[in-house]
């Protein structure tokens, strides 16, 4: 039987994320591998996530993967670079930069052997342009925070899916489905919670895997959708 695997925020830990793939869910090729967003920053080689993620695709194994706010914020930078203009012989700060160096930005710049976010090679730039906002699936719409639900259509609000923080999931507006998601840093013990429960709408898979010094943190989590399984990989990369 073909499994569903969902895994979140990966942050730049290639070594975990393979560990996790390879060692623990070691999937056939006709299983899918479903990623919600945020491969980069934090951690030290999100340029080895999404090289290993392109890797996985190439060998044909069945990848979905969603954008997430760390790649829009790449994104951003780099479109907001790109028509920054030189006012009076005054150079603008890139605001957006500043804001994207604080959660992360450098260090997946020195994971590319580089300071300037135009000499990241365009393959890498077209990916994250072309990754999704959401999966819809047999019961469950997956996406990287969350989805809109005091607008008519949660699925018109592409911010929602990339930064939602809170939203109390309304299932009608989304076929009687429930939400996956990562983005919010929670327990392994809520998580264990909500994927056993049905009484929630929602299931967070987000264990803060850049986060390995805090107790009930710091691994990357994966589950399969038709069994709830969990699988639970400590951080080999921050130690």
């Amino acid at each position: 039987m073909k499994k569903h695997w969902v895994i979140p925020d990966i942050h730049g830990n290639s070594k975990t994320l393979r560990a996790l793939i390879e060692e623990q869910i070691k999937p056939m090729r006709n299983d899918r591998l479903c990623f919600l967003g945020d491969y980069i920053d934090r951690g030290p080689d999100a340029k080895g996530v999404i090289d290993y993620i392109m890797k996985l695709r190439d060998e044909e194994y069945d990848i979905m993967a969603l954008r997430g706010n760390h790649e829009d914020f790449l994104l951003r930078t780099y479109d907001n670079e790109t028509v920054q203009k030189n006012i009076l012989g005054i150079t603008y700060q890139n605001k957006i930069k500043k804001e994207w160096f604080r959660y992360g930005g450098r260090e997946t710049l020195k994971s590319f052997g580089l300071s300037d976010v135009h000499d990241i090679p365009g393959k890498y730039i077209d990916w994250m342009r072309n990754l999704d906002y959401y999966i819809e699936l047999d019961g469950y719409i997956l996406v990287h925070a969350g989805l809109n639900f005091s607008i008519e259509n949660p699925y018109d609000d592409k911010h929602a899916m990339l930064w939602a923080k809170d939203f109390k999931a309304i299932p009608e507006k989304i076929g009687n489905r429930k939400v996956v998601h990562g983005h919010v840093p929670v327990s392994l013990e809520f998580i264990d919670l909500v994927a056993k429960s049905d009484t929630f709408d929602f299931i967070d898979l987000d264990n803060g895997v850049y986060m390995p010094g805090k107790e009930g943190f710091g691994n990357l989590v994966a589950m399969e959708l038709t069994s709830r399984e969990l699988v639970i990989q400590p951080n080999l990369d921050m130690d």
